[in-house]
């Protein structure tokens, strides 16, 4: 028998290995596919894409094409970064970019939001999601309102605000990323509003060797075999390919400058040629020079009047700029010291380019090789330029500027936590009201009727302002996710990415300590506090109400532990299965989404809230696996606040039948698992005319004390005695 379990284990080991090995092998194939939804995405994005490149680069970017040239490029935001949202998980989004860094399409393809799984329609996800389509990768988009005058803004999707703000992030860090990396924007062109200036009144003498040392003038050398492979993989493959002899030979030794700054222009042109060229350009313009040797030429036989010079370009921001005959300048002329040069040539960036002298730009040399009689390969090399900051004067950033590279600048749920400002500061005050309640509770309860009616206020602030408009409707799906980020990754900015939520989960775990868990499902719950004005409405109204008897009530309570534990066993296989699961609470549908959801939904939560009519709060007694959840660190609480006499339950049993939820036991004692500290039994402890240990007390003490002593009269004599 041990022999055969030794070799069955054996077999099974053996599979897994086997299974393992398979899918080591799979995998990355399998990721390099493309699904028919992500292909049908890019041809609405870019139509006229035909060929979609493989995976490259450290963001596995996919090249999209039409057989001719590069029209955008596509990514998918989980091999960008790691941003979590509200469920912990990322959302993955695909994104298509043009070849001028902006966003043609941005798709949600998987997400984990307990919010949209059984919630909000996705489509309203996919509505928020198309809205980034034209936005280019370089601007700052905002979910509501920023002190940033140049970011676009957008409004959230209601009820889904954390989420809707996770995947903004999410689109925008990505596409940033991607655009700098592939150099269709510049690193910094998101916080960047004017262009630097050039110092005119800025010169000091140089020479050749100066400028090539200091960056202001910049060398692309490029071989024959370095051409020849730059067409490896391409249809000019082998096309007038070098020997192997002639590999190291110049193909072009080109070098580019600046010619603005007086330092530069004046060194290369000499003192008469650079004054000449700054008179003729007019505001904003910029004179770039090029200057080479080798058998290439980067002006190009084949350029006529009135083209354009198809073998080179300058590209900034993701922007091309190409230049025609007049923008041309022959340049016969260099300053003393400057090698000689076999191709020398001004080109002039026209204003309407909105060139930036201080932001980063290339040079992007084309060669291009026959693969036909009309049909030809292009192949593109850079040569990058940076001026010395030494020629530049930068301005000063504006206040706004400053606040709104601060606020660009800072993390995601730092951001919420400013955009929820209001929201967090009302909190916080109801909060502190609540606070001094609990900590005065004795000298509260002394005025019950003041009491009622403030706890009557707060319920309804609590379903109005925490429940309805700030969302703050705690879950037991948060406390499955807080458990799951314990043991796997746990990440304060997934918990602080929701304030409000956050804020309430602070005050209630102090809360419990304190005590115990009744502060918050009496106080704080948004459906409790719903079920409670409704309940105390259908008394006033003198609607029968229904107990029932104590033995089978103890008995019930055990049914909210029986739904945590099997929701808590669902979430070990799946987080996603338990929070569809978690359905069994209605608070998403009558507080998260205001009842506005399916039918079936909607008639679960509205039957709770019916039954509630008749005897209060039936779902939080018997049913919410949130408030079992609270119950179980309510055992840590470290003070006991709610006073009791010897005579509560033996024989007084006043209190035990006004609890309205029956968490006094018939024995007097109050079971600090059920009650919802309502503070109604501390009213009727305080008050003389309604607690009968109290008035008996006081009854007792009457009788008991001595009655006071007459007072003497003086006997007057009225008439005179007999002698």
């Amino acid at each position: 028998m041990s022999v055969t379990v030794v070799v069955g284990r054996q077999v099974v080991r053996r599979v897994v290995l086997s299974w393992l090995l398979l899918l080591s092998f799979l995998l990355p194939a399998t990721a390099a596919e493309l699904g028919e939804l992500e292909r049908q995405r890019i041809q609405i994005a870019l139509p006229e894409v035909s060929e979609i490149g493989e995976p490259a680069g450290e963001y596995a970017v996919r090249t999209l094409g039409d057989g001719q040239q590069t029209l955008g490029y596509v990514f998918q935001s989980r091999d960008v970064l790691d941003l979590p949202a509200y469920s912990g998980k990322p959302i993955n989004m695909q994104v298509v970019l043009d070849t001028a860094g902006v966003i043609r399409d941005a798709y949600v393809l998987e997400h984990h939001e307990p919010i949209l799984l059984t919630g909000i329609p996705e489509a309203r996800l996919h509505e928020f999601a198309a809205r980034f389509s034209g936005i280019g990768a370089a601007q700052r988009v905002v979910v509501g309102r920023s002190s940033d005058p140049n970011a676009v803004t957008v409004d959230a999707v209601t009820g889904a605000t954390v989420t809707v703000m996770v995947l903004n992030e999410t689109v925008m860090r990505a596409a940033h990323k991607v655009a700098v990396s592939l150099a269709l924007i510049d690193a910094h062109a998101a916080i960047r509003s004017r262009p630097a200036r050039i110092r005119d009144e800025y010169y000091q003498r140089s020479d050749w060797t100066e400028l090539t040392g200091n960056g202001a003038i910049r060398r692309l050398h490029l071989t024959r075999g370095q051409i020849d492979d730059g067409f490896k993989g391409s249809e000019a493959e082998g096309v007038e390919e070098a020997p192997a002899e002639q590999r190291e030979d110049t193909f072009i030794d080109l070098y580019l400058t600046h010619l603005n700054p007086p330092t530069i222009g004046r060194a290369l042109l000499g003192d008469n040629q650079y004054r000449q060229l700054m008179d003729e350009l007019k505001p904003g313009e910029q004179a770039i020079a090029l200057l080479a040797n080798g058998s290439y030429s980067f002006k190009g036989s084949g350029y006529v009047r009135g083209g354009i010079f198809d073998r080179v370009q300058l590209r900034q921001f993701g922007d091309s700029i190409s230049f025609r005959d007049l923008d041309f300048q022959r340049l016969d002329d260099v300053a003393e010291g400057v090698p000689a040069f076999s191709e020398k040539a001004i080109f002039i960036v026209r204003g309407e380019h909105n060139f930036d002298p201080g932001a980063d730009w290339s040079l992007e040399l084309l060669v291009r090789r026959q693969t036909g009689p009309i049909s030809g390969v292009f192949s593109s090399f850079e040569l990058s330029y940076q001026m010395p900051e030494i020629y530049l004067e930068r301005p000063q950033p504006t206040a706004a500027e400053l606040a709104a590279l601060e606020e660009a600048n800072r993390p995601l749920w730092l951001n919420i936590w400013y955009q929820k400002s209001f929201q967090i500061g009302v909190l916080c005050a109801a909060l502190l009201l609540l606070t001094t309640i609990l900590f005065l509770q004795d000298k509260f309860t002394q005025h019950p009727r003041f009491l009622h009616w403030l706890r009557r206020g707060y319920l309804i602030f609590t379903v109005v302002f925490i429940g309805w408009y700030a969302l703050g409707q705690l879950s037991v799906v948060n406390v499955l996710t807080f458990v799951h980020a314990l043991v796997q990754d746990f990440r304060w900015e997934l918990f602080l990415s929701d304030p409000v939520i956050f804020i309430l989960w602070t005050f209630t775990a102090a809360s419990i300590l304190l005590w115990g868990r009744g502060v918050f499902c009496g106080w704080l719950c948004p459906f409790g506090a719903l079920q409670e004005l409704i309940n105390e409405a259908a008394r006033k109204l003198k609607i029968r109400q229904f107990e029932l008897p104590f033995a089978l009530h103890e008995r019930l309570w055990a049914i909210k532990y029986i739904v945590l534990l099997v929701l808590f066993g669902i979430s070990l296989e799946s987080l996603s299965m338990a929070e569809r699961a978690a359905e069994v609470e209605p608070f998403k549908t009558a507080i998260t989404l205001k009842f506005d959801r399916q039918w079936w939904f909607v008639l679960y939560a509205v039957l709770l809230l019916v039954i509630n009519i008749f005897t209060r709060k039936v779902y939080c007694r018997y049913v919410c696996p949130l408030g079992a959840a609270l119950a179980i660190p309510s055992k840590f609480r470290l003070f006991d606040w709610l006073k009791r006499r010897k005579e509560c339950g033996n024989p007084c049993q006043l209190c035990a039948k006004e609890c309205e939820i029956q968490a006094i036991h018939p024995d007097g004692h109050i079971n600090h698992n059920e009650c919802h500290y309502c503070l109604d039994c501390q009213m009727t402890y305080h008050n003389e005319n309604k607690c009968p240990p109290l008035i008996t007390r006081n009854k007792r003490s009457k009788r008991e004390k001595p009655a006071p002593a007459s007072p003497l009269i003086p006997v007057v004599q009225l008439f005179d005695q007999p002698q």
